[in-house]
């Protein structure tokens, strides 16, 4: 990189879709010569990619502007945050940012990076042959570990939730062409990615949009449809983990392709509650299904299967009963992995509207009494697989030792596995191990001679 090139820094908030945002405006601006700035100091000017999704969230990215306005002066904001009532709450709080963009913005902020430090080109080094393409040069800057990667299928979603301001940020659902996808997916592959993490507002929708248009990749037609994008995924030499898929009827289609090894029997379902009552007073889709049944059915044929799904608690009209209607239907399905919240009002969502709002202080207490139950459901689950072999996945690894996952666990939500004093080993190398031991949430391992 040219010394003289100018320096942007970046700092980048919120869920995985967001980060494949701050991936794709990095890639572009190494693209067009600029350096990026791990510090403000040095930064000629920093973009700041926000979540606006809860109020925790948002004044996470409002102290992040303020402290990046502080620091350096020169500030562009992208992302949620920025998309919500045209960015009138970051105008309020912070007037002297340089601008603001909604998410997905990727011309809008790349022209205004330009208007305030133009890109500078050397004829000399830009007519250089290139050498040998590195990592970034093949697949762009990556915010995650190289042998990880976000795959970002759509953009926005189709459904009203009334706790979620997500469609008024993104807009509806937008799918790529599945030939983009698999080509992305294989480019990834290829440079040594060993885990591809599918992500979207609602997975499970792709290609609605498009009608399932007919695509090609490497010469096929394919359709643009979610059981033909994990068959085509499957083909690849790399895990497949599919994120935020929710349970409409046609994901049953995709178990059978766990079962077979094609992609990782593991299914990120946010079932959010189990009350029908409070699941209609969240207009949530799919709500209707007798999800116990399908669960069952689902383990039937893929007996290995890992869910994981994230509730709410303390809903506006949550009553005693459809909470322990919650904690019954936890009993019942035994869930792998959980996240849990309490319920907190989100600016322009539809659900402030709704009478009955559940105290503050009720809504820990049945939060905590609901980590409690899956705590324990967790342990249980974690301790069955003490004995058992299977593949890991290295992350890290120190002096201490490793620590990787397994097929039933994404990074940084989920579990890990420890190998203490296994340091022989590199971060994205496959390791066959023996489980240990286990708690609520970790495991144990040794490798398998």
């Amino acid at each position: 990189m040219n010394a003289s090139a100018p320096r942007v820094g970046f700092v980048s908030l919120g869920c995985p879709k967001a980060l494949v945002d701050s991936e794709r405006i990095l890639t572009q601006l190494r693209a067009e010569g600029y350096a990026i700035s791990p510090d403000y100091d040095d930064a000629d000017l920093v973009i700041v990619n926000t979540c606006g999704f809860i109020d925790s969230a948002t004044q996470e990215s409002l102290d992040a502007i303020g402290e990046a306005l502080a620091e350096n002066g020169k500030v562009i904001v992208t992302g949620c945050l920025g998309g919500r009532d045209e960015g009138a709450l970051i105008k309020e709080v912070h007037p002297s940012v340089l601008a603001i963009t909604g998410p997905q913005a990727y011309a809008d902020v790349m022209n205004v990076v330009h208007q305030h430090v133009p890109p500078r080109h050397d004829p000399f080094t830009d007519l250089m042959p290139a050498p040998r393409p590195t990592f970034e040069q093949q697949v762009g800057v990556k915010l995650t570990p190289r042998h990880y990667a976000y795959v970002k299928i759509s953009e926005g979603c189709n459904h009203r939730c009334s706790f979620c301001i997500i469609p008024s940020m993104r807009g509806d659902l937008v799918s790529r062409p599945i030939g983009e996808v698999l080509s992305e997916a294989s480019n990834l592959v290829d440079a040594g990615v060993r885990e591809l993490l599918i992500v979207s507002q609602d997975t499970s929708a792709y290609g609605l949009d498009t009608r399932y248009k007919l695509d090609f990749f490497g010469g096929k037609p394919i359709k643009t449809r979610f059981k033909e994008l994990a068959q085509e995924l499957g083909q690849l030499d790399a895990w497949i983990r599919l994120h935020y898929v929710y349970p409409y009827p046609h994901v049953d289609e995709v178990i059978p392709l766990m079962a077979e090894g094609l992609i990782l029997p593991y299914l990120d379902i946010p079932f959010q509650h189990a009350s029908p009552a409070v699941l209609k007073a969240m207009k949530r889709p799919a709500s209707s299904e007798n999800v116990l049944e399908r669960i069952r059915r689902w383990r039937d044929i893929c007996p290995d299967i890992t869910l994981r799904s994230t509730f709410i608690v303390g809903f506006p009209g949550e009553t005693e009963d459809d909470f322990n209607q919650l904690l019954e239907f936890m009993d019942e399905a035994q869930l792998d992995r959980v996240g849990a919240f309490a319920y907190s009002p989100v600016e322009g969502a539809a659900a402030n509207q709704l009478a009955n709002p559940v105290p503050e202080s009720l809504k820990q207490e049945r939060l905590a009494r609901f980590m409690e139950k899956q705590a324990a459901i967790s342990a249980a689950k974690l301790a069955d697989k003490v004995g058992q072999t299977m593949a890991v996945l290295i992350d890290d690894v120190d002096a201490s030792g490793a620590v990787g996952r397994g097929p039933g666990a994404a990074p940084e939500i989920d579990g890990v596995v420890f190998l203490p004093e296994v340091t022989d080993v590199r971060p994205g190398d496959f390791v066959e191990v023996e489980i240990t031991d286990a708690d609520d949430h970790d495991m144990w391992a040794i490798p398998v001679a």
